[in-house]
């Protein structure tokens, strides 16, 4: 309880609030960041999961959300376009040829970004066990130090929040970023005429050191494609 009349309280920061202070602001210094947009229609994927989740909750115990798909279009676009899942040390790149998927988690105790381990070697439905998993974890305050590290390359879903449109930062040493966000019906040209079509602005954030802007742009545009056409 706040005293009448107190004006400004003061609170010491958490060891992970700070330590998560100072790998966002490395991450500004350390890195030549840039964001690129675009948007996805949303109602191929929409229908797909509609149809899906009623079975896939009853067969597997699985809540079916929108992650999991992303997840399959990012690592795809990943495989397109390796070098947003490289990394700079020294004065080499290094390239992983695998995917160590980082999904942000907010928690009570803060922003976490537990990862996938080889999120490329799996389908939508392992995907989404595996995120269920980390981010059950995550809200738990159970995750390990293996959870915590080795991630390749991050997601991040502001739009379960409200978020319209958002300038993610990146996952420092991570070299990218996708920012996902809220679903929202709007006036779009489809075949020459106007429809209302449940759309979302996604973001890449990248290292501008190592992804030129065109690799960047590229890769976002895969994602979309891929979740456009969910036969991808």
């Amino acid at each position: 309880m706040i005293a009448d009349g107190v004006r400004e309280t003061r609170e010491k920061m958490t060891t992970r609030r700070k330590r998560i202070a100072d790998n966002l602001l490395q991450a500004q210094h350390a890195t030549a960041h840039l964001t690129t947009f675009n948007e996805i229609d949303m109602s191929a994927i929409s229908s797909l999961r509609e149809r899906m989740k009623e079975k896939v909750e009853k067969e597997h115990g699985l809540k079916l959300s929108f992650m999991p798909f992303f997840a399959r279009a990012a690592i795809m676009a990943l495989k397109a376009y390796p070098v947003v899942n490289a990394q700079i040390d020294g004065d080499s790149i290094v390239y992983r040829h695998y995917v160590h998927l980082g999904i942000a988690v907010a928690s009570e105790a803060g922003l976490v970004v537990p990862n996938v381990k080889d999120a490329d070697q799996q389908g939508i439905l392992d995907i989404s066990r595996g995120i269920a998993a980390v981010a059950k974890r995550a809200r738990d305050g159970k995750l390990t130090m293996d959870d915590l590290t080795g991630g390749t390359f991050t997601i991040t879903n502001g739009g379960v929040f409200g978020s319209l449109l958002s300038t993610p930062i990146i996952n420092y040493p991570q070299s990218g970023i996708l920012g996902l966000h809220k679903i929202q019906d709007r006036p779009v040209a489809v075949a020459g005429k106007v429809e209302i079509r449940p759309m979302m602005y996604v973001a890449l954030s990248y290292d501008h050191r190592i992804i030129d802007g065109q690799q960047a742009v590229l890769y976002l545009v895969r994602v979309k494609e891929l979740m456009e056409d969910h036969r991808g």
